[in-house]
């Protein structure tokens, strides 16, 4: 049996809000309400359901660094045109 939607949308606020208080906002007059309150949108992470944690960690601890190497860079120093110590 799939999950039921579980998201609080603008609309459920809304619901909600005439629910407890009766007082009727649009989903944009909750909107505009939330975000007075410094609320912001949230969106759920997705994630596989086999994913290892483990696995991720020892690869990113032994594999990532030898892929990843050192910064190259075709000159050494500054970039800018006034190079520090430089008269």
């Amino acid at each position: 049996m799939p999950l039921e939607d579980q998201r609080w949308t603008l609309a459920r606020i809304a619901d909600l809000i005439a629910a407890l208080f009766r007082v009727r906002y649009t989903p944009r007059g909750v909107s505009y309400l939330l975000h007075r309150l410094d609320w912001t949108p949230q969106t759920p992470v997705h994630r596989a359901a086999e994913r290892d944690e483990e696995m991720i960690e020892q690869w990113a601890a032994e594999q990532w660094p030898a892929i990843k190497g050192r910064r190259s860079t075709w000159a050494p120093g500054c970039a800018g045109k006034t190079r520090p110590g430089r008269t």
